[in-house]
């Protein structure tokens, strides 16, 4: 498969070229065009997700093993996978990235070089990470992502971004060690990392000494990527971290970061480790607690950005419930999830860009009445805000639905009647975030605010209609897979 190979690859090549054109090129012609090669490269992205999707739909395959530069000949061995999982984060990245240069347009005015290099470079880190086939690689891509994560928070060098990524740093490295001292005690025991080699039959045939350290390994890789997903109690980096960044910057941490380097890591580990009843009771009660935790912390916010991550805290709980099932359903659910959640997440940012932009602050309560002012942004973040507390027909509620289903199907009733009462909690703080930033009277200072123009008015419409259009064709989404036996 020819086709599935050079899209597999395209991941990886196409940002690694655009950091070597960004980087040959005059400085002066990168200033003012880079937002073209940033957007080419994303764009290029999410098409080659959805055409890799096709093709292997097409010859109904579930998944494809390849290598960067066909060394697979000469090895026999198969560095990477594709798979219809994988795809729909890779798309996410691709989508992400795309509102992250939409917005860098009107928030970057220095830097921009070094933009175009970072925002490549965790570009690699997270292709990379969704498609390796061993835990060693995905290691490695994790670590790259977090480097590139912590330099572009400071990249600016301002007080609290330098505040926020020495912040972000600590935690990261310290969830990088206990992955690491996960991975050593899984290796100690199989012997490999290969995902292959490393089955649901890791426990049995041990004794005593073998068997605590794979349970010491799940501990210790549940928590690293628990930090790096800014799961409850593992969260105090992440308002600090995104609230300190541009905006152009927080849209890539909350929209994808977090679920690739936490997400994703955790998704591996369900693969690998799902079957075990302990490991499934702890992704229910981390995921429950960070659902209300989450939800309460973003009520006591006062920043737009501050509510907004806290938000990503909550919904990162339902992600991790879904999970806990260890069924198809609930995978399905959880992935699904992911998406609706990188779309309407980014269009809360986009918001806070178009709000900061106009208002020159950020502080909900020295705002109000915008709704007038800001119609576009006012509808944009309404959808957001109901695909994010779970209203239909939007695309937040069907992933939610789907987490649901799989929760009571599994017989874990309880938890579904919390993550739906949860809802109620996203709905309170929403509530309060609209009618402190666009209801009520219009301050005087904010007199003259008018509606944002370009790249970033153009975001906001973009993932509105992502959110509306997913949400109202989300029954053929689900017959589609019911077709092809996924749930």
């Amino acid at each position: 498969m020819n086709y599935l190979n050079y899209a597999g690859e395209a991941f990886l090549l196409i940002p690694l070229s655009a950091i070597f054109l960004n980087n040959i090129c005059n400085k002066r012609f990168i200033e003012k065009h880079f937002h073209i090669l940033t957007g080419a490269v994303a764009l290029l992205q999410m098409i080659a997700a959805v055409f890799a999707f096709y093709i292997m739909d097409a010859n109904q395959m579930l998944n494809f093993d390849f290598s960067v530069f066909g060394s697979s000949k000469i090895t026999g061995i198969e560095l990477f996978d594709i798979n219809p999982v994988s795809l729909v984060f890779l798309f996410c990245i691709g989508m992400v990235a795309f509102v992250s240069v939409m917005i860098s347009i009107r928030t970057i005015d220095v830097k921009k070089g070094s933009y175009v290099n970072l925002l490549m470079t965790l570009l690699i880190g997270m292709n990379g990470m969704v498609m390796v086939s061993d835990l060693f690689s995905l290691y490695v891509f994790l670590d790259v992502i977090g480097i590139s994560s912590f330099v572009m928070i400071a990249m600016f060098r301002s007080r609290k971004g330098l505040e926020g990524s020495i912040k972000y740093l600590i935690i990261s490295e310290i969830a990088s060690i206990f992955i690491l001292m996960g991975l050593s005690f899984i290796s100690m025991k199989t012997g490999s990392l290969s995902f292959k080699d490393i089955g649901r039959n890791l426990l049995t045939n041990t004794f005593e000494l073998q068997t605590i350290l794979i349970y010491a390994a799940i501990i210790l890789m549940i928590a690293g990527f628990s930090i790096k997903a800014g799961i409850v109690p593992f969260h105090s980096w992440l308002p600090d971290a995104h609230q300190s960044a541009d905006t152009s910057i927080s849209v890539l941490l909350s929209g994808i970061v977090i679920k690739i380097a936490g997400i994703y890591g955790i998704y591996v580990l369900t693969n690998i480790f799902g079957g075990i009843k302990a490991y499934q009771v702890s992704l229910a009660g981390l995921g429950i607690i960070s659902v209300v935790v989450g939800a309460l912390l973003a009520a006591c916010q006062s920043h737009f950005k501050r509510i907004v991550a806290y938000s990503s805290v909550s919904q990162m709980g339902y992600i991790l419930l879904g999970l806990s099932t260890g069924s198809t359903l609930g995978i399905v659910g959880a992935v699904a999830h992911v998406f609706s959640h990188a779309a309407f997440k980014s269009t809360l940012f986009t918001n806070a860009a178009a709000i900061h932009e106009q208002t020159g602050t950020l502080e909900i309560d020295e705002m109000g009445g915008l709704q007038s002012r800001m119609p576009v942004t006012a509808f944009s973040s309404t959808i957001a805000f109901l695909s994010t507390a779970g209203i239909p027909p939007f695309a937040g509620f069907w992933s939610k639905l789907l987490i649901v289903m799989a929760l009571w199907g599994s017989g874990n009733q309880i938890l579904a009647g919390f993550a739906l009462c949860a809802s109620i909690l996203t709905s309170a703080y929403f509530l309060r975030l609209q009618k402190k930033v666009f209801f009520g009277k219009t301050p005087e200072h904010l007199s003259s605010v008018t509606e944002v123009t370009g790249s970033i008015k153009f975001a906001e419409i973009l993932l509105t209609a992502v959110t509306c259009i997913v949400g109202v064709l989300f029954p053929l989404i689900i017959i589609f897979l019911h077709s092809r036996g996924l749930i």
